[in-house]
């Protein structure tokens, strides 16, 4: 199964081009799609010839979606472009859909592989947050999951498309989860 690897930015230009040159090893096609940067984040894209798309300015829910209307292939990486996430992981994210495991596999940050549990205070409570996210979908669901408000995560593209999304911010990550659990796709 051929891989599309989504890199959602705005303002990113300092880090896209590592991220970009990361991903390539793992994907079939790499699309950034930009929230209009102000800085040369998609010069930086270009000259690394990846396609750059512009999203509709309502948020990383609606730049997802129009992303995967674009994509061209059947298994869906979604990366931020801030390097909080490590790249050689996509094979641990996109094994279990290939495997026919799973739909959607979420990485943890809880499990390590990410800077996010050593970096600034806005971080800490941003992450307490979404642990406070994950207890609620937990309990309502009985699942056991341990970061599913994770941006770094695959998904298969017709079952993107089917959950039918409708979240225009970061909630689109708990919203995918929620709608998967539903419509009986497994989340793992």
């Amino acid at each position: 199964m051929k891989t599309t690897v989504i890199i959602p930015t705005k303002n990113e230009e300092k880090s896209v081009g590592k991220i970009i040159k990361n991903v390539k090893p793992y994907a079939d096609e790499i699309i950034v799609i930009d929230g209009h940067s102000k800085d040369k984040t998609r010069d930086v894209a270009k000259k690394l010839r990846v396609k750059v798309i512009l999203d509709d300015k309502k948020g990383k829910g609606s730049a997802l979606r129009i992303a995967t209307k674009n994509a061209k292939y059947g298994l869906m990486v979604f990366i931020d472009a801030d390097g909080s996430h490590d790249p050689k992981d996509i094979n641990k994210l996109t094994r279990p859909i290939k495997k026919k495991e799973a739909d959607l596999v979420i990485g943890s940050r809880m499990l390590g592989g990410s800077d996010e549990l050593h970096s600034d205070f806005f971080q800490l409570l941003r992450l307490i947050g979404n642990v406070g996210i994950n207890l609620i979908i937990n309990y309502a669901f009985k699942k056991k999951f341990t970061d599913c408000q994770n941006g770094f995560r695959a998904i298969k593209k017709d079952v993107f498309l089917d959950i039918k999304t409708k979240a225009n911010t970061f909630t689109i990550e708990q919203e995918m989860v929620i709608k998967c659990i539903k419509k009986g796709y497994k989340v793992i």
